[in-house]
């Protein structure tokens, strides 16, 4: 398959917040073009995405899957449901036996041992680092542990069983984890590449952190009891920030094979999954310190390209930091960008071969249409996209 990138630009804007905090809580920052932003870590991102599939329904359940340390606990549960005669302590221990049959390793914590001196309780493992799953991987590992019931121990060590566990655990990807890939250390041949990049959100403009100092009342003080029950601060910004991410639609297709379903043609599993990503990407907001702030804020203008060459962020737009001279961040910002990317692409040769989509909101991004093909909502635009996908894939290679 030849390669097809996907780029997602944003332009958001959010009021005072801490999005993502460092070891200190303040707001992350770095040092671009000389001066201090505002800075988003990727990672942040990245579960705003994830889990908004989820949250806002925009795949099906069994299109996603987990991500947890206690992996063992998460398919003794499956192994229930398909076996419910089974104990609970028995199918813990299928299901260790299963996970550890796939190369993954697990062990007892040290606190839940210790814990379980005191209660007589049987601990469950877990594995020894984060173990991302999907539900159809899930179910085939309990269903094998099921087949297995009779003397798990013997029957996993059987080549052939072994075998049909790691497979299990290696075919039929989640969405999630075809686009966010799969790590584990020690299990080299467990590991998925990411189809997705995420970049650290920064501001376009320079930003300097500040501190709000807070009281708080105690509701049950007479009057003669003045003073806070309780005072503190915390630190926060505001920015307009420049948000990137590039899509490997080869590679999603690649890690999702033939798809999660059987009666549908091979492009509509990768349709389907860009079009989510699309849809979660723009509308995902990291929820750090978001009870204290409220900063729901969504993009003032996203472009979307899809092309054969190698990805290209445009954050070089903002190397110079925007100064706000027109009061405020977002329309100069606009125009830097509306200004930058035709430039960037007439001097490396992109603009033919490239389809550009704009969704934009308000007088201050109306140089961004000239872009690409405007279009309305975020359904058109996620609409048009996924449609572009899959003719690209529906193309001989």
């Amino acid at each position: 398959m030849n390669r097809i990138f996907l780029d997602v630009h944003a332009l958001q804007t959010v009021p005072p917040s801490n999005l993502n905090r460092d070891d200190t809580g303040a707001p992350k920052t770095a040092v671009y073009g000389g001066v201090p932003r505002a800075r988003v870590s990727s990672q942040a991102w990245k579960r705003a995405t994830r889990t908004y599939f989820d949250d806002e329904h925009l795949l099906d359940p069994s299109e996603l899957g987990v991500r947890t340390k206690k992996v063992v606990e998460l398919l003794a549960r499956r192994i229930t449901e398909l076996a419910p005669s089974l104990s609970a302590e028995t199918a813990l221990t299928f299901a260790d036996e299963t996970v550890k049959a796939t190369g993954l390793k697990t062990e007892v914590p040290k606190r839940k041992a210790d814990a379980a001196k005191e209660s007589g309780d049987t601990p469950a493992p877990e594995a020894k680092y984060l173990v991302f799953l999907s539900a159809r991987q899930l179910d085939g590992l309990a269903r094998l542990a099921v087949d297995g019931a009779a003397d798990i121990t013997a029957f996993l060590k059987e080549k052939t069983n072994k075998e049909k566990a790691k497979e299990i655990a290696d075919s039929r990807h989640s969405v999630d984890i075809a686009l966010f890939g799969r790590m584990v250390a020690d299990a080299a041949d467990f590991n998925v590449d990411a189809a997705v990049q995420v970049a650290h959100a920064i501001s376009v403009h320079r930003v300097e952190n500040e501190s709000d100092y807070y009281t708080a009342v105690d509701d049950e003080n007479t009057e003669e009891e003045t003073g806070a029950g309780m005072i503190g601060t915390v630190d926060f910004n505001s920015a307009t920030l420049y948000r990137y991410a590039a899509l490997g639609v080869h590679q999603l297709a690649a890690n999702l094979g033939q798809g999660l379903r059987e009666d549908e043609p091979r492009t509509e599993p990768v349709r389907r999954a860009v079009e989510a990503f699309v849809h979660s990407f723009v509308s995902s907001l990291p929820t750090g310190k978001i009870n204290t702030f409220g900063h729901h804020t969504l993009p003032d203008a996203v472009v979307v390209k899809l092309r054969t060459t190698r990805p290209i962020s445009f954050v070089a737009a903002f190397e110079e930091p925007v100064r706000g001279d027109q009061g405020g961040h977002v329309r100069e910002a606009s125009d830097r960008l509306a200004a930058y990317v035709p430039d960037i692409e007439r001097a490396y040769g992109d603009q033919d071969s490239t389809l550009s989509w704009v969704l934009r909101v308000g007088p201050n991004t109306l140089k961004l249409a000239d872009l690409g093909t405007e279009s309305d909502t975020l359904g058109d635009l996620v609409t048009a996209v996924g449609q572009a996908v899959a003719e690209h894939l529906g193309k001989p290679a």
